[in-house]
C-alpha cells in the first residue's frame, strides 16, 4: 500500500471513530430517544409515541412542576417510567376527595385530569425529602406513579431527563408543553 492509501484509510477510520464518539456523547449526556409504553400519560402521550429526552438541562437546574420526566422504577430493571412532576422537594403532597393538594392548597387546574379514585400513599400527607419529587401520570386513574409503593418519591439523581420533543407519529411532531393541553 502506498502512503496516500494509508492516509485515506486512517482518515476514514478517524471519521468513523468521531461519529461513534459523538453519537455516544449525545445519547449519554445530551439527548436520547425513548418510546412510550402504555396509556398512563394519555391523552398527552400515547402508546408507541417516540420522544426525545433532554438529558442536559437537569445538570444545570432542577425539574419544575408539570415537566414530564423519565426515570427507572425502584424494583424493575430495563424499564423506564414517563410521568409528570407534581410535588417538589420539601413539599407535602396529599390526595383528598380526588384532588391533589400541595402544602394544604389544592393544585390549581389539576381538576382537568379528573377525580383521583385511589390516592394510594398520598391518602395521608406525603412529605418529600430535599431531593425527592412526587410524580403522577396524566391518566390519573390508570397510572403506576408516586402513589404506589413500587415507585414512591422519585429521587433527583434517578431522573434521566425530561421529555421535550415528540418525533413519532409525524402528525404529532413537535415540542411538548409543560401543561397538558
Amino acid at each position: 500500500m502506498n502512503k496516500h492509501r494509508v492516509r485515506r484509510l486512517f482518515g476514514a477510520l478517524a471519521c468513523i471513530c468521531l461519529v461513534f464518539f459523538l453519537t455516544w456523547f449525545f445519547t449519554e449526556f445530551v439527548g436520547q430517544r425513548t418510546e412510550v409504553e402504555g396509556m398512563s400519560m394519555s391523552p398527552t402521550l400515547k402508546d408507541k409515541e417516540n420522544l426525545i429526552l433532554d438529558k442536559i438541562s437537569y445538570r444545570f437546574r432542577d425539574p419544575k412542576r408539570y415537566e414530564i420526566v423519565v426515570f427507572p422504577p425502584k424494583y424493575k430493571e430495563n424499564t423506564y417510567y414517563i410521568k409528570r412532576v407534581i410535588g417538589l422537594p420539601g413539599e407535602t403532597v396529599e390526595i383528598w376527595k380526588g384532588e391533589v393538594y400541595i402544602d394544604g392548597q389544592c393544585l390549581p387546574g389539576d381538576d382537568s385530569y379528573g377525580k383521583i379514585e385511589d390516592p394510594g400513599l398520598a391518602a395521608e400527607p406525603f412529605l418529600l425529602g430535599e431531593d425527592e419529587y412526587f410524580v403522577l401520570g396524566d391518566n390519573r386513574n390508570d397510572s403506576i406513579d408516586s402513589r404506589e409503593p413500587e415507585v414512591g418519591a422519585v429521587r433527583r439523581e434517578d431522573i434521566l431527563g425530561r421529555a421535550v420533543f415528540r418525533v413519532w407519529p409525524l402528525t404529532e411532531f413537535g415540542f411538548l408543553s409543560r401543561k397538558r393541553g
